[in-house]
């Protein structure tokens, strides 16, 4: 299988990106090793463990489905859609959990927890439009 240029351009600047995650890791240690306003607060260590979390785990999804994107059978702007929407949702989500807690003494999120919404909608359109477009591009193939 051939990757397109664009698929293999994102890709890079994902693999680029992903040492971030690790970088947040280790941050996230020395939070919990070192400063007891981190420990104290319960919900602060929730939302950014999740936000690491979604971090690494949607750019791996990222890298992944960015090996399906030129199979599917979507036109050039549906698949531009996708290679964007679906990397997006790994900067949206984590950062819709970082920053709505960046207060140490928060005991609720602010405002900033809505991007987690928004990061959502945006993960779930571009899987439904990379899944339906495989679908679409498997019975072409079964026609043949």
């Amino acid at each position: 299988m051939n990757i397109s240029r664009e698929s293999r351009k994102t890709a890079g600047i994902l693999l680029v990106i992903l040492p971030t995650v690790i970088i947040g890791g280790v941050s996230i240690l020395t939070l919990l090793i070192n400063d007891p306003d981190y420990m104290a607060n319960k919900l602060r260590q929730d939302l950014w463990r999740a936000g690491h979390a979604h971090a690494g785990v949607l750019l791996l999804l990222s890298l992944i489905t960015l090996r399906y994107v030129d199979e599917a059978k979507l036109n050039s702007k549906m698949k531009s859609l996708v290679r964007t929407f679906i990397p997006s949702a790994a900067v949206l989500l984590p950062l819709a959990f970082f920053f709505s807690v960046l207060d140490p003494e928060a005991t609720e999120p602010n405002a900033m927890i809505y991007l987690a919404y928004a990061g959502a909608v945006v993960l779930i359109t571009g899987l439904l439009i990379l899944g339906i477009g495989l679908l679409r591009s498997d019975t072409k193939e079964l026609k043949e």
